[in-house]
């Protein structure tokens, strides 16, 4: 039987009154003796810090509200949820001694993950011990990777909606440069989706720097691409949002600039204006963004949310604030679905459903063409732009429309840079 996120909202909703609580409508049962452990393997120092510990926030405020409605009924028993976190500051070895222990000492009946290298270093164990997996980064499936899901973010795909929204907008742009690091992770697979998806829209890159992570001085690259005179600055999946802005403002480029993501935009503002900043493209929202009230949105009341982590985490939104909770909720569905916590069982509910409640909405399992498995939720994204100082969501796209009708495109982007395909 399919278990939706609007069934668990109306059980939520009446139970929330009963319970006298008015936080985040999730799920309403009876008091609980039993725990469900969530394991969290990310990293919440270091570099990548912004990418791991927000989602950590995010997570313990829905598991907060879950607990408070009494749990969450999952094959006839109450369950509360507990989050079980390891630090592995994005290194390989302590990635996987942190997803180890939480399978094998804390008992975590599933593990969510950033991405990337540490992934592909625990999936081999992982896949021996049936270990329920998941990662932001739809690159790290792999035909061998049964047990591992990105049910939330499908990076990088859905970047051509920017671009398409971007180019259905500012139909005199025509020409753009690409600047951003020079990883496989993230780099190389977001320009060559950025490639794709400006060809697409009869945009030529005239310029691209993929530079190394030792730069400490931007000013020389950005000089050299804007010489180029591009209508778009493209910074990709860039780790360097802010030093990048900085010397786009100080150069004085007047033409559009579009990111993957813009985290932290207030202190670009801070260090540049307000009217340099307005008009940034890129793909993630704030969740008190009207927009998230319309129909066909799968998270429950995003305002609210956004409300109650800005109260308690007032610095420290980013782009994963929402999508670990999210994917916990996803698990959560098929568990309920399923009637168990078994990963098996799980997964095979979750993919048993064609269409799955994406968490923007129209989800459908895709991966197999690009990377051996259908193994990914792929579904409508927002575009954002910054406006007032704010990031306002100006509409939602299907990334699914777009691969369907060109995917051949992408593939051949990804090959140019020597990523992995099965095509």
């Amino acid at each position: 039987m399919k278990v939706s996120r609007r069934d668990i909202l109306r059980a939520t909703a009446a139970g929330a009154v009963a319970a006298g609580t008015s936080s985040l409508p999730m799920s309403i049962f009876a008091a609980s003796n039993r725990t469900i452990k969530v394991g969290m393997n990310i990293p919440m120092t270091g570099d990548y810090a912004p990418w791991g510990l927000p989602g950590l926030y995010g997570c313990q405020i829905v598991a907060d509200d879950i607990n408070a409605a009494g749990g969450v009924d999952i094959g006839g028993q109450k369950h509360k949820i507990e989050i079980v976190s390891y630090d592995h500051a994005y290194d390989i070895e302590k990635a996987v001694q942190g997803y180890k222990k939480m399978v094998s000492e804390d008992d975590a009946e599933m593990v969510m993950m950033l991405g990337g290298a540490t992934v592909g270093a625990v999936m081999p164990w992982g896949e021996r011990k049936d270990v329920f997996t998941t990662t932001l980064l739809c690159s790290d499936i792999t035909p061998e990777t049964e047990h591992l899901v990105a049910t939330c973010e499908s990076h990088p795909l859905y970047v051509v909606t920017g671009v398409e929204w971007l180019a259905k907008n500012h139909p005199g742009a025509k020409t753009a440069v690409i600047v951003t690091n020079n990883d496989v992770e993230y780099g190389l697979q977001a320009a060559a989706t950025f490639q794709a998806a400006f060809e697409v829209a009869g945009i030529e890159v005239v310029d691209m720097n993929l530079h190394g992570f030792d730069v400490t001085d931007f000013a020389p690259i950005v000089s050299s691409v804007l010489a180029k005179n591009p209508d778009i600055f493209c910074m990709a999946t860039s780790f360097y949002t802010t030093p990048l802005m900085e010397q786009l403002y100080h150069q004085g480029f007047k033409g559009k600039v579009i990111s993957t993501t813009l985290d932290y935009h207030e202190e670009i503002i801070a260090k540049t204006s307000e009217d340099f900043v307005n008009g940034t493209i890129h793909q993630f929202p704030s969740f008190d963004d009207p927009k998230l009230n319309d129909k066909g949105i799968n998270f429950p009341d995003p305002g609210g949310f956004d409300k109650e982590y800005r109260k308690r985490h007032p610095n420290d939104w980013s782009a994963v604030s929402w999508e670990y909770p999210a994917i916990m909720l996803n698990w959560l569905e098929g568990a309920k679905a399923a009637g168990s916590t078994d990963s098996n069982k799980v997964l095979k509910a979750l993919l048993g459903n064609p269409n799955p409640e994406f968490v923007f909405g129209g989800g459908k399992w895709w991966g197999k063409e690009l990377w051996g498995r259908d193994n990914v939720v792929i579904g409508r994204w927002p575009v954002v732009v910054i406006e007032g100082g704010k990031t306002r969501i100006k509409e939602f796209a299907s990334v699914s429309d777009w691969l369907d009708k060109h995917s051949d495109v992408l593939i051949k982007y990804m090959k140019s840079h020597g990523l992995r395909t099965v095509s």
